[in-house]
């Protein structure tokens, strides 16, 4: 889980300077005042979660199997404590 997160991080990083080098050299609009900072910010944000969405489906995936592996085994630990407080 934490490679996906640190992979979704560098995504979004990524988008965040591509898109504040074309601010700086005029390819995109500049936000209003002083907003051009959340404006690459939100912009960044718009861009990133679907290219994550798609560059990253096999981590994901993975992570996914990992945590509902561990969900399942709580799960059994549960239901073997449990089991045992029914016979004491």
């Amino acid at each position: 889980m934490l490679r996906y997160t640190l992979m979704r991080l560098g995504i979004f990083a990524g988008c965040f300077l591509a898109l504040w080098g074309l601010v700086y050299v005029g390819a995109l609009p500049r936000g209003l005042g002083d907003s051009n900072l959340l404006w690459v910010l939100m912009l960044s944000l718009v861009i990133s979660a679907p290219l994550s969405f798609v560059l990253l489906r096999k981590v994901r995936d993975k992570a996914s199997a990992e945590v509902a592996a561990k969900v399942d085994r709580a799960k059994d630990r549960l239901a073997a404590n449990r089991s045992q407080e029914d016979a004491l």
